[in-house]
């Protein structure tokens, strides 16, 4: 006999416990994420919320970005454009759909290359690419440079230009580079690779002179980053202007302002208390920017498990249920209201079928018509009358006693008006009358 299956108490999950678990996993795990996509479905109710959804020519995904951030977006959203998001995955559990909850958006393209910055440094600095610990001193006595850039660029000639004026004795062997365009960082490793196999210098200075973000951009590259940081040659990294920081800055061994200030601290000969302090001061600002950066992931960490934890974001579940119902209110409400609308103008018009100013008409209308039908019937029988009279005149008229008379016979009447068919009819002194065409005639039978 089969004993009844007992159903376990712990570990029955209710859909709601169910959908919040898995907002809580999907927030945990993912974070924060950068997406670019097209809008559609884009809606803006009342309450100040966005809806849309993302999709690419291959899937899609609901998001919302709730009025506390949208007040930040410098554009208004439009179906069909393309846009760079950042947000976090979460479930809106009412309906266990899983969705994209947007912090900020840019327009695709806008930003995106200073996007991407960003998230390869905080890449390379969770993989210790910046620590201060992993870098190399550079020689006490340099007497060979090895230069990686473009032979034929202004970099070259203002580094020469200083080392000559400063130490004429440093060696300089440049090893060509391309340092700018599709493939510029695949040279640029080569260089450093055959710098390293050479082995015939002391220090490498890698540089260039100043330009765009995307003129710099092959100085941002993850390969590249990982060349500079494998190198067994000191590298330091002087591209662009003051102002322009790149990936390789940070992994660098040292970081110089610009191409001649590179030269500066590498022309150790004559090197000035000011170039020292510049040197320390290029040191505390790389410890600063590791320590900023480090400080930044833990915020962004503790900000992230403060998101997940914030009731605000229950709140926020709730008003998109919000606007969601009302949205379907007012779908159900304009429904109705064109349903009632065409059944009011149905009963109009059967309103107006039945109104007795019509059926007024209609029977007008049959009353004339048959007035007609009766005048003519009338007509009609009155001319068939005067045709039957005419005739039976015609035959009266025949049979007619008068008719006889008019021949030259006369009829006589005895004094009771019967006529008088033979001479038995009367007896002497009887009165009687004679008819003629023109006249009677009275006699006495004697």
């Amino acid at each position: 006999m089969k004993m009844p299956m007992k159903m376990p108490k712990n570990n029955v999950y209710t859909v709601s416990r169910l959908n919040g678990e898995v907002r809580q996993l999907l927030e945990g795990e993912l974070g924060k994420i950068w997406l670019e996509a097209e809008i559609s479905n884009f809606s803006a109710p009342s309450s100040g919320h966005w809806y849309l959804t993302l999709k690419d020519n291959q899937a899609q995904i609901r998001s919302a970005m709730f009025k506390g951030k949208n007040r930040s977006v410098t554009f208004r959203p439009a179906n069909g454009q393309q846009v760079l998001v950042k947000g976090a995955i979460s479930v809106y559990e009412p309906r266990g759909d899983y969705q994209l909850i947007i912090d900020s958006m840019l327009p695709a393209g806008d930003g995106l290359l200073a996007q991407q910055y960003e998230a390869l440094k905080m890449k390379l600095a969770g993989e210790g690419l910046f620590a201060l610990d992993t870098k190399r001193p550079l020689p006490s006595y340099i007497q060979r440079i090895g230069v990686i850039t473009s032979p034929t660029g202004a970099a070259i000639r203002d580094v020469l230009h200083v080392l000559k004026r400063r130490d004429p004795s440093i060696e300089v062997i440049i090893y060509p580079s391309a340092v700018q365009g599709e493939h510029a960082d695949k040279s640029l490793c080569h260089a450093i690779m055959q710098a390293n196999d050479r082995n015939e210098v002391d220090v490498l200075l890698l540089t260039r002179g100043g330009g765009s973000l995307e003129d710099l951009w092959c100085f941002n590259s993850e390969a590249l980053a990982h060349t500079i940081y494998n190198s067994a040659l000191p590298i330091v990294s002087a591209v662009g202007h003051e102002v322009d920081t790149t990936i390789s800055d940070y992994v660098a061994d040292l970081r110089a302002p610009t191409p001649s200030a590179a030269a500066e601290l590498l022309s150790n000969d004559a090197i000035s208390k000011s170039d020292k302090l510049n040197v320390a001061m290029n040191r505390l600002r790389q410890g600063w920017q590791h320590y900023r950066l480090t400080q930044q992931q833990r915020f962004n960490q503790l900000e992230h498990k403060l998101h997940r934890q914030d009731p605000k974001r229950r709140l926020q579940q709730y008003e998109q249920r919000f606007d969601e119902m009302q949205l379907r209110l007012e779908s159900a409400i304009n429904a109705r209201l064109t349903s009632f609308t065409m059944h009011s103008q149905g009963l109009a018009h059967r309103l107006a079928q039945q109104s007795p100013h019509n059926r007024l008409q209609l029977e007008q209308s049959r009353l004339n018509y048959l007035n007609q039908k009766l005048n003519k019937a009338l007509r009609t029988q009155l001319s068939d009358a005067n045709k039957a009279l005419a005739y039976a005149a015609h035959q009266l008229e025949t049979v007619s006693p008068l008719a006889t008379l008019s021949r030259g016979y006369s009829i006589t009447l005895d004094a009771k008006g019967g006529v008088v068919h033979k001479v038995a009819d009367v007896n002497a002194g009887d009165r009687l009358t004679t008819k003629l065409i023109d006249g009677e005639v009275h006699s006495t039978v004697v």
